[in-house]
């Protein structure tokens, strides 16, 4: 306990206070001795990261129990005001399980204790006894990749975070739109009521069409945004314009 100490920082009290408010799983015991080992290690650097950022213990512990519970954010049925239980959920994503070698073999060297603590806070990496769980295989993969370009892991979690503002911000359109003007109609030709299949079965129908909207908008922000900066981008910094150079050079 003293050496797990030392290496994270903190004070053996405050280790055992992390263990008395359950923020921190039993050590592996051979008789006597009790053995940490480096899973321990990087949750209570996670542990300081969160409290730097300006985490309550309490709402840590909330954090953490929920990410090993597999509690995600709200699902279009509770939006809806329906029952959880009785509504497929509208993402196509299965959840990968990681060791922290494994989370840090994706993103060469960057998976920092900020890092992790930011994924954590916005949602993409949950805590399982020893394991990660990312919660999307096509994010894990998309950001690895943009990290292997050269963009620090840290500005694709900031972009992260701005891209789950923002598709908040639609679900929330789409769900209002089937709330208010679809489910009535729906509704309205069953007297008896939907049942979870027919819920499902409308959900099914919006998936396809919320995520091509999306999509085709999304292709044309990135134009607009493109051209805008694209004669920016071909310009070196302090080089001359193709008007400036000298007359036995070619623009």
């Amino acid at each position: 306990m003293a050496e797990l100490a030392e290496r994270a920082g903190i004070t053996t009290r405050t280790l055992r206070f992390y263990r008395e408010r359950k923020l921190l799983s039993p050590p592996r015991r051979e008789g006597r001795i009790a053995w940490y080992n480096e899973h321990h290690l990087a949750r209570l650097r996670t542990i300081s990261a969160l409290l730097a950022r300006g985490h309550t213990l309490g709402g840590i512990r909330e954090l953490l129990h929920a990410f090993e519970h597999g509690r995600d954010s709200r699902s279009s049925a509770e939006a809806l005001g329906l029952d959880p239980a009785l509504i497929s959920p509208f993402t196509e994503e299965t959840p990968v399980r990681l060791t922290p070698e494994a989370l840090a073999d994706h993103y060469a060297g960057e998976v920092t204790v900020d890092n992790l603590a930011t994924s954590l806070d916005i949602g993409y990496v949950a805590v399982d006894g020893d394991e990660f769980i990312h919660v999307s295989p096509r994010l894990l993969n998309a950001s690895a990749a943009l990290v292997k370009t050269g963009i620090p892991l840290s500005a694709v979690l900031e972009a992260g975070r701005t891209v789950r503002s923002a598709t908040d911000s639609m679900a929330e359109a789409f769900t209002e739109i089937f709330r208010t003007h679809l489910l009535p109609k729906k509704l309205a030709d069953a007297p008896d009521g939907l049942d979870a299949t027919r819920v499902n079965a409308l959900l099914a129908e919006l998936r396809p069409l919320a995520k091509e909207v999306v999509e085709a908008e999304l292709a044309l922000a990135l134009d607009r945004h493109t051209r805008t900066h694209l004669d920016t981008w071909l310009t070196p910094d302090n080089a001359p314009t193709p008007d400036e150079a000298p007359d036995d050079e070619q623009p």
